[in-house]
């Protein structure tokens, strides 16, 4: 009975384990994330007036229909109509849609499908997108709510403030305000418009980034530019890659630009290029300053200009080349407007003696005297002087017979050649008579003639004195022209085939088309040097016409390794005629030495003179005539009898060290 009772208690008490035991929860297993739901991606109705279910197959479909509102965590959706199938989380919205992001973006459109679980929108017809920045237009857009990025790539329009760019292709970035553009880029504004295949825009700072060929047009020159950025709201823009500003009389280039649209100031660095489309004058240079709208610059760093001609262009260097436009003011010329030198002025001042009749006699004490002179065939009933009896060396008399005992070079480059201004007027050539004067003693014919000859050039005035009061009053503005002009400092050098120059500074204008050379000035052409204080060469047509040569005028030729022919003067004038030496003029206590040479170029003599004005005539590239006028002495000297004194005038320098040679040699 009591064995009993103990098995009774015993199962009893397991029993009680047992149950107790099953009572126990067991522990709880974490969700696999597989199983988690994200309710970010949930798309909750917010509103509709009709709410109906349909079956598609084994899909059942919300429809909803009127002002149906639903959101999706922070993402409003707005259409006429909708259709959610909530097993794929995808919506389809008909009419009106509104996609409100985080109310930063809004996005409008006639039909929507959504991806809930991506976030991704395509929208099509009538599709805007705005940011309160810039709004997109497009019939087809992607929208990404995850990156906030639209995509289109069937055309699409930004418009941002008054600007307005269209393209093939594009992605803008909401967040950052960045586009992108693609495919026939073109950008419109009031101020300018823009071309290209590629474009970076930011709509919030306007700043365009350019990574491919672009060309902008401003309304007053159009930039080519390949890399580089332009701040359109503040205008100012980096150009890299040999970027271009060009306009209808002006093209500059460089390696990179930099440029304030506002101002026109620019500057350039690197392989700089000018060039003047107008005057066909050409700029380069390493760095340069520029204003577009004032058309001005100045280049540094190893300037060159280049004046193109027809055969052969002037080069010109310097240390720095500065260039602006001036306005020059045309008159409407009227019964007052003041007379201007004319080749009639000109004739007049031919110098008299040239046109005296050299067949005069002359006075007996002067024909007694040139009879006198050794060396020289004496005219019939001349007195010769007593056997052994030698005149002075200093003071020789003067040649009887230049041309038959003693000839003029035949070689241009053994006589003087000075730039020149071509005078073609059939008042200008020489008598006859006089073109036979090398036959004659010309000098003793000049000294004996000038005394009585007045100086015309003295006497006369190139310009008539007017009431200026009165011819200002009638004269009436005709036209304004912009002329360029160029000042060159320091270490000026020049060079062309025919002609070479050096100076300390430069001036030059396209008005006149006159090089002002000054501060230690010369000018060689051929085998002359000319110098002087200040030279002004005159051009015409691009080619040199004229030299004027002011204070201390010097003109030298080197005639072999040890003669030099001289011209000297106060003032020095050179005409040219078709690139070569037609008339040289000096005046103010002239001197002029010659050596001549005869049919053999051996040297005989040379040939001394001093007078208030020379002329010395060119014909075939030879010295054919010289006349001196007024207060005229001196003589010829035997070529071994010249005194030491007058073989080298006062001041002489012959510095064909500074003469540049080659191009090359301008930047040494």
């Amino acid at each position: 009975m009591n064995t009993l009772r103990r098995i009774g208690l015993s199962a009893l008490f397991i029993v009680t384990i047992l149950f107790a035991l099953a009572q126990q929860k067991p522990p709880a297993t974490p969700a696999s994330p597989a199983t988690q739901q994200d309710t970010t991606k949930n798309i909750n109705l917010i509103r509709s007036n009709v709410l109906r279910f349909e079956q598609k197959d084994s899909t059942e479909l919300q429809v909803l229909v009127g002002d149906v509102i639903l959101q999706q965590d922070k993402t409003l959706f707005y259409g006429d109509s909708i259709v959610m199938d909530k097993t794929r989380n995808v919506i389809e919205v008909f009419g009106n849609i509104h996609i409100n992001d985080s109310d930063s973006v809004n996005v409008y459109s006639q039909y929507l499908i959504y991806y809930g679980n991506t976030k991704i929108a395509n929208l099509k017809k009538s599709v805007k997108l705005t940011d309160g920045k810039a709004t997109l237009t497009t019939d087809e857009l992607e929208y990404d709510l995850n990156s906030k990025t639209g995509t289109y790539v069937n055309g699409g329009k930004i418009v941002n403030g008054s600007s307005i760019l269209t393209s093939k292709e594009g992605y803008y970035y909401a967040d950052t305000k960045d586009a992108y553009f693609k495919k026939n880029v073109k950008m419109v504004d009031p101020n300018y418009t823009m071309a290209t295949d590629t474009l970076l825009y930011n709509t919030e700072t306007q700043v365009a980034t350019f990574v491919a060929p672009t060309t902008i047009n401003d309304g007053k020159s159009i930039i080519r530019t390949s890399d580089g950025s332009y701040d359109m709201n503040r205008g100012l823009a980096n150009f890299g890659s040999r970027p271009t500003i060009e306009d209808s009389t002006q093209f500059i280039t460089a390696d990179s630009i930099a440029f304030d649209k506002n101002t026109g100031e620019g500057f350039a660095k690197g392989n700089f290029v000018y060039r003047d489309t107008t005057q066909g004058i050409t700029v380069l240079a390493e760095r340069s300053f520029f204003n577009r709208d004032a058309k001005t610059f100045l280049a540094t760093e190893k300037p060159l200009m280049i004046i193109k001609q027809d055969q052969d262009s002037l080069f010109l260097t310097a240390d720095t080349l500065y260039s602006g436009i001036r306005l020059d003011t045309t008159y409407v010329q009227d019964s007052l407007s003041l007379t201007q030198t004319t080749k009639a002025d000109i004739k007049g001042n031919i110098p008299d003696a040239v046109k005296m009749d050299i067949h005069k006699p002359l006075p007996d004490k002067l024909q007694d005297n040139i009879a006198g002179r050794p060396g020289m065939g004496a005219r019939p009933g001349a007195k010769r002087p007593p056997a052994g009896k030698k005149p002075a060396d200093n003071n020789p008399q003067l040649p009887t017979d230049i041309k038959k005992d003693i000839p003029l070079p035949p070689d241009t480059s053994k006589s003087i050649a000075i730039l020149a201004n071509p005078i073609k007027d059939s008042s200008f050539a020489v008598p006859e008579a006089i073109s036979d004067s090398t036959n004659i003693d010309s000098l003793a014919r000049a000294i004996a003639l000038n005394k009585a000859a007045a100086d015309s050039i003295l006497k006369r005035d190139a310009v008539r004195k007017q009431d200026s009061i009165k011819a200002m009053a009638a004269r009436k503005i005709d036209r304004v022209d912009s002329v360029r002009f160029f000042v060159a400092y320091h270490h000026v050098k020049m060079f062309e085939d025919s002609m070479q120059a050096v100076c300390d500074s430069m001036f030059f204008s396209g008005k006149d088309s006159i090089f002002r050379l000054y501060n230690d000035p010369i000018v060689w052409s051929k085998e002359s040097q000319i110098s002087g204080d200040t030279i002004h060469l005159y051009t015409k047509n691009k080619k040199p016409e004229r030299v004027e040569v002011w204070e201390n005028a010097f003109s030298i030729s080197k005639s072999n390794d040890e003669f030099y022919n001289q011209l000297k003067g106060n003032t020095i004038n050179g005409f040219f005629n078709e690139g070569e030496i037609e008339h040289i003029r000096a005046k103010g206590s002239a001197e002029s030495l010659y050596y001549l040479q005869d049919d053999d170029s051996a040297y005989t003599g040379a040939n001394y003179a001093k007078a208030d004005l020379i002329n010395l005539y060119f014909a075939k590239k030879e010295l054919d005539k010289i006349s001196w006028i007024n207060d005229v002495e001196g003589g010829f000297y035997p070529v071994n009898q010249v005194p030491e004194d007058r073989q080298r005038f006062r001041n002489f320098k012959w510095q064909e060290a500074r003469r540049p040679k080659t191009r090359a040699e301008l930047y040494q």
